[in-house]
């Protein structure tokens, strides 16, 4: 098994921390993975993605150059990653931040308000977890209990609050996903 996903966003959308929760959690269910992130040059506000690649055997470079599955949290990042997706791959796309979907019929398009949804919850943060979740039933590759297993890890003590909504995002996301 080899997945490479792409997740991109301005920054401050959280495209870093779904990189990670997704390395982590593939690492707690035993798989190889590599965790790539890229920030734009302003950071918050500029663009940012992360690259992780999650495998049953040896990875030898983190760089993603034709993913399975993109995550794409506006317009721009949707534009700029989706011509690169393989043939039959997936693009989850935040149609709060983009409107255009691409015309490619050789790739699965899930298209989802997440930030509305996020916002709908209580918090415009948890859009990226309300991603994830969307990921986490279209693919199938990692289990929804690992994901909540890593966020526990992963919150510092101070977010510990956060746990609740981002379990209520990734169960929206979930939905979202088997609908897909």
């Amino acid at each position: 098994m080899l997945e490479e996903i792409v997740m991109s966003g301005f920054g401050g959308q959280g495209i870093m921390l779904m990189g990670r929760l997704i390395a982590e959690a593939a690492l707690l269910e035993g798989h190889n993975v590599t965790w790539l992130p890229s920030y734009g040059a302003e950071v918050r506000g500029g663009t940012a993605h992360s690259m992780v690649k999650i495998s049953d055997e040896e990875i030898a470079s983190p760089v993603v150059s034709s993913p399975d599955t993109c995550i794409a949290m506006n317009q721009l990042s949707a534009d700029k990653f989706s011509p690169s997706l393989k043939n039959k791959g997936l693009l989850i796309i935040n149609s709060s931040l983009a409107k255009n979907k691409p015309q490619r019929k050789d790739i699965k398009i899930i298209s989802a308000p997440l930030t509305d949804i996020a916002a709908r919850l209580g918090n415009i943060k948890v859009a990226n977890t309300v991603a994830l979740g969307v990921y986490l039933a279209a693919q199938k590759n990692i289990k929804p209990e690992s994901v909540l297993s890593a966020m526990q890890e992963m919150a510092p003590k101070d977010k510990r609050d956060l746990l609740e909504i981002n379990q209520r995002a990734l169960e929206e996301g979930i939905k979202i996903g088997k609908k897909g």
